[in-house]
């Protein structure tokens, strides 16, 4: 899938305007506008090219790159986005340091800074590595590889009590129709572990039928909101950290 997907608007007093780009396999990084001053940040730009072919059509130029985790198809781009425009922001979390090509800013859990009129927060929500982050403001919250729509990423660096405590703690501590926005299209394939681990569960069945046909069609099946996932994500809904990673494992060979 290439070329970048219709923006979306969440409407309300703050508007972070957010353009979807696919990026590799099955990566999506995201062009953030701030809906009142037009200000502009990247999230995990994978590679480049995409990223700025979208910017350009757009006329868009950015003045932040807002980096979830240090792994590669995560921040392979920012190299390029700095060559073409030297004094971005980087950020990221503080445990990333030097881990992150060309990071500038250094975050700690609950740091805020602003896109414009936006106000971002950034939760340190280890599990995936150790220090991803996600970001979060205007309704909307960027979680990378921790959260996927009815998923979490493989635990690469941290535990399941991490992992555990970043879903059910502090990501689900958000209001309910917050919407996400995560670092690939793994739906389906979630989806369906999701039905396996409850062959109940009603909400898993519907969702999957819609995100199939979505597929089908060539569209993205992002965002869900933190209470769709309260319905049908396996790792949200696992009511203990040995549930939790028991689950994990299992789907790791799924």
């Amino acid at each position: 899938m290439t070329g970048t997907r219709p923006v979306c608007n969440h409407d309300g007093m703050e508007r972070l305007d957010i353009t979807l780009v696919p990026c590799l396999r099955d990566n999506y990084a995201y062009i953030l506008r701030c809906g009142e001053t037009g200000a502009v940040a990247v999230v995990d730009p994978s590679v480049d090219v995409p990223v700025c072919d979208a910017l350009d059509e757009a006329g868009l130029t950015p003045e932040a790159v807002l980096c979830t985790h240090h792994h590669g198809d995560h921040v392979g781009g920012v190299p390029g986005l700095l060559r073409r425009w030297p004094d971005l922001a980087v950020h990221g979390h503080a445990s990333d340091r030097g881990r992150i090509r060309g990071q500038t800013v250094f975050h700690e859990d609950g740091d805020t800074f602003r896109l414009g009129t936006v106000e971002l927060r950034v939760r340190h929500i280890p599990g995936h590595t150790r220090g991803a982050v996600a970001y979060a403001g205007a309704g909307e919250v960027f979680t990378g590889d921790t959260l996927f729509q009815a998923g979490c990423g493989r635990l690469f660096e941290g535990t399941p009590e991490m992992m555990y405590r970043s879903l059910n703690e502090t990501l689900m501590s958000l209001p309910g129709e917050t919407r996400v926005w995560c670092g690939h299209e793994y739906t389906v394939a979630n989806l369906r572990y999701a039905l396996h681990a409850e062959p109940d569960n009603a909400a898993a069945r519907e969702r999957l039928a819609w995100a199939e046909a979505e597929r089908a069609a060539g569209r993205p099946t992002l965002p869900s909101t933190l209470d769709d996932e309260r319905g049908f994500n396996p790792f949200v809904r696992a009511g203990s950290v040995e549930e939790l990673a028991r689950r994990r494992a299992e789907k790791d060979v799924f």
